[in-house]
Order: C-alpha cells, then sequence, then structure tokens
C-alpha cells in the first residue's frame, strides 16, 4: 500500500496555505524536505519519514489523532447534519484535515465523554461487544432503584423489542423517588441505559458518559470543549 503523498496535498491538509499561497512559496524555496529545497509541488514524500519545513515551521505530521470531548446537551454524536449542530462543528480548524468521526453515539440530550478519532479500528475495538471494553454513565433516575434492579441489570434485562441485555454493573449511590446511579455497560444499543430502566419501570432523566474503558473524562473540560489524548491513555481507553 502506498505511504507516499504529494507533498501539496500534505501541506493543504495541515493548513499551510492555499494552492496559489502554496505555489508562491514553493516558486520561492520556502519548502524544505530532509533539508532540500522542494520545488515540485507534486512531489511524493512520506510525512512519517521525512523532515518537512515550510516557511520554516516544521509540519508534525500524525497519522492518527485521538481527541476527548465533553459533549454538551443539544449536540448529536455524528459527521454531519442538517438541523442539529454536531460534535464535528465543535472541533478547532486545525484539526479537520484528519477526517474525524465520533467512536460511538451519545444521545442528542446525553453529555459526556466522546471519544473522536480517524483510526477505525481502533473504534471497532473499543465498541464491540465482544471485546468488553465497558463505558461508564452517572445518571439521575425518576423512581427508586432497588438492590433487585441491580440483580436485574446483573443477569441481563429483556428490552420492548425481546432482546436481552449484556450483563451490567449498577451501583446505587442514592436511591430516592429520584434515583442516582452509575451504570458500565459493554455494548451500545440505540437508547440503550434509557431502555433498560424503561425495562424495570423506571425512566431516565439525566445521562453523562463518565468513563470509556479504564480512562475518565477529564474534569478540567468544560462541556464542548476537547483535548488530545495523552501518553498512556490510548493504553487505557482500550481497557476491559
Amino acid at each position: 500500500m502506498r505511504t507516499t503523498q504529494r507533498l501539496d496535498k500534505v501541506l493543504s491538509n495541515y493548513g499551510f496555505g492555499s494552492r496559489k499561497e502554496l505555489k508562491e512559496a514553493f516558486k520561492t524555496g520556502q519548502v524544505l524536505v530532509d533539508g532540500n529545497v522542494a520545488k515540485d509541488p507534486g512531489l511524493h514524500v512520506d510525512p512519517e519519514k521525512s523532515e518537512i519545513v515550510i516557511n520554516g515551521d516544521k509540519l508534525c505530521y500524525k497519522k492518527y489523532i485521538y481527541l476527548m470531548m465533553n459533549k454538551p446537551q443539544g449536540v448529536i454524536s455524528a459527521t454531519e447534519d442538517n438541523v442539529h449542530k454536531t460534535v464535528l462543528d465543535l472541533v478547532p480548524l486545525e484539526y479537520e484535515h484528519f477526517e474525524l468521526f465520533p467512536a460511538g453515539r451519545l444521545d442528542i440530550d446525553t453529555e459526556g465523554f466522546v471519544l473522536l478519532t480517524n483510526d477505525g479500528q481502533l473504534a471497532h475495538d473499543i465498541l464491540a461487544p465482544k471485546k468488553h471494553v465497558p463505558k461508564r454513565y452517572y445518571a439521575k433516575i425518576e423512581g427508586v432503584v432497588t438492590q433487585e434492579d441491580m440483580a436485574s441489570f446483573k443477569e441481563g434485562v429483556v428490552l420492548e423489542d425481546g432482546y436481552k441485555s449484556l450483563p451490567a454493573e449498577l451501583e446505587i449511590i442514592t436511591s430516592d423517588e429520584i434515583s442516582v446511579i452509575e451504570i458500565s455497560i459493554v455494548e451500545g444499543k440505540f437508547h440503550q441505559i434509557k431502555r433498560m430502566f424503561e425495562a424495570v419501570d423506571k425512566k431516565v432523566i439525566f445521562l453523562k458518559r463518565l468513563q470509556m474503558g479504564g480512562l475518565r473524562l477529564d474534569e478540567n473540560l468544560k462541556p464542548g470543549e476537547l483535548r488530545e489524548l495523552r501518553d498512556g491513555e490510548l493504553e487505557l481507553l482500550q481497557q476491559r
């Protein structure tokens, strides 16, 4: 598989200027590849191996990118939508060339941890139910959550369409008319947590994803904010 790309395309994708601006940069000798002046915009380079400098700025190439976002309510987990704001609408322009997508979805009224990446294999590995990578949520529930509910969730509950969910870990923080819980699941069916509580005659009134694998949402991220994963966090993300 070819690993090289046209030099002008690499620079354009990384926001180093318009085609007209790049043409001038090549013409005036402002583009260097491995210390040599590059005059040909169509030169094929391997951005992972070559040192590329333009106007004195070194291109820091990354094949894959991983962003942790604290998704706010009212935003959908999609790449585009004609009606609602999407998670990609919140991403700074510096990341637009990565062709990001959300690894898994949160409902429009659910907030919390969303991973944005261009790494399809990683997304599959953390989302596939057979991989058993847990996702942990904080929720407020209309109704008294009981020890019997905990036992039912541990066994797996039958949803309204007849599907029996995989076992889930339910932790009761407070049990009252409005209960507060945390729950870990390893699958992501449509409206799954809401449907699981409906199966035991209760209603989710607030839901926030706290954690994926062993990686917890950064408490310093306000709703709508994001940051790149740090060293070691990618491994945490895939913990079972």
